[in-house]
This record gives C-alpha cells, sequence and structure tokens, in this order.
C-alpha cells in the first residue's frame, strides 16, 4: 500500500472526504515523515502540537458532517518568512529567532479557513536574500535526493518538504524566484502568481512589490488545488481591485501560440535545452504554433538589484547595530549595497523594470504564453560559492546572471509563471520548464500546465 505520506493532495483529499483516511492519520503521516528525514533538515519549526490539535478538530467536523472544503483535514507547511498566528516566524535570522506572529498572513488564513492542518514552518535562507540553502537560525538545507547538489532557495525547506512527503502542500514565497528555483531543483511545481493575486500584506511597500506569495505541490492538479484556497484579492492589496478578466479557455494545442525562450541573454546547459526544448516540440507536434523569441532577461540584472538591495537595507539596516555580528555577512553586504544607492538609482531601476514589463506584454499581445527553460543548469554543487562570481553551463557571472536569468525579471514585471518538471539529466538531477503569461490567467496558466504536463507523461 502506499504510504499517507506519499499520496498526493487531491488523492488526501478524496480519500478524507470518503472517510477511509482521517486527518488524524495524514497528520500523523506527515509528521512521521518529517522526524524520518530530519536529515534534511527541512523545518526550522515542527508545529507538533499545533498540527495535532487542528487535525483532531478536523476530524471532529468531519464525523459531524462539515466538511470546510477539498483542503479538509491536509497537512501543509510554510516558508519561514511567512506569518503564522502562534507559531514563531525567524525569517532565518537571529534578529526574529522567537518572534511569534499574532495574526496569520492572508494565504495562510484562507488556508486554515479551509480546513487545512498546519505542520511546520520550512527553512529559508536569512531574509530570502541570497540563493543558497543555509541560515544562521537552522544551519543548511540538503537536496531530497542528491546531498551534493543545493535545492534552491530561498523557499528551500518548502521544495524538500513537499518532495519527500513531508505534507503534499507547502506556501513558499519569491522574491526573484524563490518558489520556481527550489521547485525545479527538487522536481516539484511551484507557482508565482500575478502581482495581488495572493495578498502578502507582510511587505512594507506594497506600490513597489516584487516578492509573492505562492503555492509549491508535488503535481499540477495539487497546485491548482491549493492556488484556489489562497488566491482573491484583499481591500489592503492595491492590485487587483478591479475586476478581473475572464479566464481564458484552454481546450488543447491545436492552435495554442507559443513564444519559446530558449536563452534570455545566457547558454544552456544541453541536457536542460535538449528537455525543455523536447517539451516544446511535443507542444508543437499536437498543433502549437511556435515561434521563437529572444529577450535579454540577463540584462535587467542591474536593476533587480538596486530594488533588492535598496528594500533590504531599509528593511534590515536598522538591526544592524543590535544583531550586526549575528546576520549572515552576505546579508551584511547587500545592507552596504544598498545604503550607498541613490534616488536617482532607483528611479532608473524603476524604468528598467516598466520597459521589461512592456516587451513581455509585446510577445504576449500575439502569443499565448511564453515558454523557457527555469535554470540555466540544473542543481549546482552546494560546494559552489554564490557569493561572488561563478561559471554556470559555460557562463561566467553573477549567479543570477549565469544559472537563473529567466526568473528575477518576472518579480519586477508581476506576470504569473509556473516551474514544472520536464525530465531529468542523466544523473537523475530534475529539470525544470518555466511557462507564464499574461496578468490574472493564473488559472489558464494552470490549465495550460496540466495539458503539457499530461503531453510528457506519454
Amino acid at each position: 500500500m502506499t504510504d499517507i505520506a506519499d499520496l498526493s493532495a487531491v488523492a488526501l483529499s478524496q480519500a478524507i472526504a470518503a472517510k477511509q483516511i482521517s486527518p488524524v492519520e495524514a497528520t500523523e503521516a506527515a509528521l512521521a515523515r518529517i522526524e524520518a528525514r530530519s536529515d534534511l533538515n527541512a523545518f526550522v519549526t515542527v508545529a507538533v502540537s499545533e498540527a495535532r490539535a487542528e487535525a483532531k478538530a478536523a476530524e471532529a467536523e468531519l464525523m459531524a458532517g462539515k466538511l470546510r472544503g477539498p483542503l479538509h483535514g491536509i497537512p501543509y507547511s510554510v516558508k519561514d518568512l511567512i506569518n503564522t498566528a502562534g507559531v514563531r516566524t525567524t525569517n532565518g535570522s537571529k534578529a526574529y529567532e522567537t518572534f511569534v506572529p499574532t495574526t496569520d498572513a492572508v494565504s495562510v488564513a484562507r488556508v486554515r479557513a479551509a480546513g487545512g492542518v498546519m505542520i511546520g514552518k520550512t527553512t529559508t535562507p536569512e531574509f530570502g536574500h541570497k540563493p543558497e540553502a543555509t541560515s544562521p537560525v537552522s544551519g543548511r538545507t540538503l537536496h531530497p535526493t542528491h546531498p551534493d547538489r543545493t535545492p534552491g532557495a530561498s523557499s528551500s525547506g518548502s521544495a524538500v518538504a513537499v518532495r519527500a512527503g513531508m505534507g503534499p502542500l507547502s506556501i513558499g514565497s519569491d522574491g526573484g524566484g524563490s518558489i520556481r528555483i527550489p521547485a525545479a531543483c527538487c522536481g516539484i511545481v511551484g507557482l508565482k502568481p500575478t502581482l495581488g493575486m495572493v495578498p502578502h500584506l507582510q511587505l512594507p511597500d506594497l506600490f513597489g512589490a516584487n516578492s509573492y506569495v505562492g503555492p509549491m505541490a508535488c503535481d499540477v492538479a495539487d497546485t491548482a488545488l491549493f492556488f484556489e484556497a489562497m488566491a482573491g484579492f484583499d481591500p489592503a492589496d492595491p492590485f487587483g481591485q478591479g475586476d478581473l478578466p475572464v479566464p481564458k479557455p484552454f481546450t488543447g494545442f491545436k492552435g495554442l501560440t507559443v513564444a519559446w525562450l530558449p536563452r534570455a541573454g545566457a547558454q544552456v546547459d544541453p541536457e536542460v535545452a535538449a528537455a525543455t526544448e523536447y517539451a516544446v516540440q511535443k507542444m508543437a507536434a499536437e498543433g502549437a504554433e511556435v515561434e521563437e523569441i529572444d529577450l535579454d532577461f540577463r540584462a535587467v540584472e542591474g536593476a533587480f538589484m538596486t530594488v533588492l538591495r535598496a528594500g533590504i537595507a531599509a528593511r534590515v539596516g536598522p538591526q544592524v547595530p543590535v544583531f550586526g555580528n549575528q546576520l549572515d555577512t552576505t546579508l551584511l553586504t547587500r545592507i552596504v549595497e544598498g545604503t550607498a544607492l541613490s534616488a536617482i538609482d532607483l528611479s532608473q531601476a524603476a524604468y528598467t523594470r516598466t520597459a521589461i514589463f512592456r516587451a513581455i506584454q509585446t510577445v504576449l499581445a500575439r502569443a499565448d504564453i511564453i515558454v523557457s527553460p527555469v535554470l540555466t543548469a540544473p542543481a549546482i554543487p552546494i560546494s559552489l560559492d554564490t557569493a561572488g562570481e561563478v561559471t554556470v553551463a559555460g557562463n561566467r557571472g553573477t549567479i543570477r546572471g549565469v544559472w537563473y536569468p529567466f526568473t528575477y525579471p518576472l518579480n519586477l514585471t508581476g506576470h504569473p509563471a509556473i516551474s514544472m518538471p520536464c525530465g531529468t539529466t542523466a544523473d537523475g538531477l530534475p529539470i525544470g520548464l518555466q511557462i507564464l503569461t499574461r496578468w490574472y490567467q493564473d488559472r489558464y496558466l494552470l490549465r495550460v500546465a496540466a495539458g503539457i504536463e499530461a503531453l510528457l507523461r506519454h
């Protein structure tokens, strides 16, 4: 029999609704798997007592005939940058090591209301600032199948937890690829929604937001299920206050227009290039109209780093006088760099942000989706020092420019983007395919991704 911990959220939802598996059994299976795979170090905090109490309450409701929805009794985890009432949210930082929020983030509150059972907080680098799965609070998180490789960041623990069966769902956040990168490294699905589609009200600047909260799961169906529980606008979020466009229908690949972005300004590992191009060829064989495009996403790095550095300096800089000697050295470097920026630098970054948005919109005026690799290469060795210049897939430069130029521009533009598995290398390392589309067409994006997922299975 399949271990309960290895069931998908959809299968688990059906079994719970039919009273074949209880919420308590589902939660205990997830907690047991967390303990059994503690070597991976995917969790900062395991909320054992809270999870058991929530599971018992969900079971009592179920036996009384009350089913909150398809997430009723399903265990899920939350990245440790996202507030959870009554359970500490450390941000991966000694400055917040004992911080316990009194309220849930909007995403967490909605999943709780839908009946989900929160089992714990997953690891993240300090304030999600770097692409390495380490922090002063939790240490290093390991890849679930290749311990010498990175699981990706900054939703590191979330991706590892989902892949290893420590709950089928996890809420991640994405400030430059932080959902999509670990999803690609670990071989799961991760969605960065349209800006504002899942409110992220913890951000101090909602108008210049470039960080997103979104679902992570093993397959597209689970991701869509989780997304529906979190999605929906909040009056406190400035984006999406008007009427939503009607979701586009997806009835198959015949007539689907695909803009294929194979490089984005950087060379791509041959195995990654072959796997992602194969997916596009499969779409074309089913009737999709494919156009190869060239967008120099790598050229956006300077603007992205200006926004990142300035935000970190403003938000975390005040902690330096008290916690400076306990903060990650690369975080301190970012604060110094951010402090040196000017108002003109920020304005110029905003101009670049607008320019890349317009460039993508121009492509999406004639294409339904843009398809690319998620990364130029599969999960990189953990021995690689990402603080300085590195070489990945034959490219020399910063880690962002040479490894994930496909992801961070979309944090500036607001477009929804999904990372989904697209085969493996000869060494068994997962390869990720990225798909993006127009604003507020997240549900359409998920339907297309489900179609591609089915196509790649055959």
